[in-house]
């Protein structure tokens, strides 16, 4: 039998998902980080994208959109501590659409450095909805 890491995903409104993975991948800060069964023990902060989860035993991947957070990897369990997450197939396209117009325009028109880096993470959140709704809809 192939060797599974445990995974658990949590926020502060929930669990929302754990379980026995295959492989991880995840947004670190640096790029996407795979992570396979007693992989060495990690401590990074995730940016806002997808969580890719593949499932012990095959079946289909799993696809949770997370807004940032931490990230823990034993070498047979991971915790990611998301700011916030939805499954992707939960994410509204137009909401996220909306989301990045408003950001834009917000970017645009301010001018103070710290509402410029407010606007600019917002932009950055409702980017990585959009992509991890696309990507879902790739796999389909």
């Amino acid at each position: 039998m192939a060797k599974t890491i445990h995974v658990d995903i949590v926020s502060a409104e929930q669990s929302i998902f754990s379980g026995e993975a295959q492989m991880v991948i995840a947004p670190g800060e640096a790029g996407e980080l795979g992570i396979l069964p007693e992989h060495t023990p990690l401590l990074t902060r995730i940016k806002p994208g997808t969580v890719r989860i593949v499932p012990a035993g095959g079946g289909e991947e799993e696809v949770i959109y997370v807004s940032g957070g931490m990230m823990e990897v034993q070498p047979d369990v991971i915790t990611v501590l998301a700011d916030s997450s939805v499954r992707a197939h939960d994410l509204d396209e137009a909401k996220a659409l909306e989301a990045k117009r408003a950001a834009e325009e917000a970017m645009a028109s301010k001018s103070d450095s710290l509402e410029i880096a407010a606007a600019q993470a917002e932009f950055a959140m409702a980017a990585a909805q959009i992509a991890a709704i696309r990507k879902l809809r790739q796999k389909r």
